[in-house]
């Protein structure tokens, strides 16, 4: 999607954003959903993919300590500077999560915290087609989605302001979000709404099973 005439793009807007991270780094506490999705993982250490993984924390700093393999993908140049410096063994990838490819059973874990809702959700299915072919068999998505408790409607595709600047979002309804995880080969494991720094948001869990799913 092009943005409209003299409106800075998504990108634009995250190299400001990186400018002022420090003053605004400590404002959402994330570590019970992190300790969450850790506990849920089939092994204690992997290789994580970090989809939009920004300035590196906490995600994706919080599995280097455990000693996890980090690959992560962001489309912010100066946002991976940040990255470099709170969590420098991690592996980055200057790119466009939607456009980014590795090969199948790559990872044991993805997240995509923060991000998944800025790319129109026609193009999600997309997505997770891609997570279920890159995760190996049991492992598990982590990932933000915005829903009417964020955007006031049901199904929204436009913008809102966050943090003084104007943010492009999209989403559909739970339960279609849910149909497309399943019908990208995607067992639903958990969908909970969490109120953090302020914002209502699901986080929702979604793993590759040992199995194929079983589709209609």
């Amino acid at each position: 999607m092009s943005p409209p005439p003299n409106k800075p793009n998504l990108q634009e807007i995250y190299e400001r954003f990186a400018e002022t991270y420090e003053a605004n780094r400590a404002l959402f506490d994330m570590s019970d959903v992190l300790n969450d999705f850790m506990s849920r993982l089939d092994v204690s250490k992997g290789r994580v993919l970090d989809l939009g993984c920004g300035a590196g924390e906490p995600f994706a700093r919080s599995f280097l300590e455990k000693d996890w393999e980090v690959v992560g993908v962001d489309f912010s140049k100066k946002m991976l500077e940040l990255a470099h410096r709170y969590a420098p063994r991690m592996h980055t990838l200057y790119a466009d999560m939607t456009e980014v490819e590795f090969p199948a059973d790559s990872f044991d874990a993805i997240t995509c915290i923060y991000t998944l809702f800025h790319v129109p959700f026609t193009r999600h299915p997309d997505l997770f087609a891609k997570f279920q072919r890159w995760l190996r068999p049991g492992g598990k998505a982590l990932f933000t989605y915005a829903t009417k408790e964020y955007t006031g409607q049901v199904e929204f595709t436009g913008t809102k302001e966050f943090m003084g600047q104007h943010l492009f979002y999209s989403h559909t309804t739970p339960d279609k979000l849910h149909e497309q995880l399943v019908q990208a080969g995607l067992s639903v494991e958990a969908s909970d709404l969490r109120e953090i720094g302020g914002e209502t948001f699901l986080w929702v869990v979604a793993a590759r099973p040992l199995s194929p799913v079983w589709t209609p």
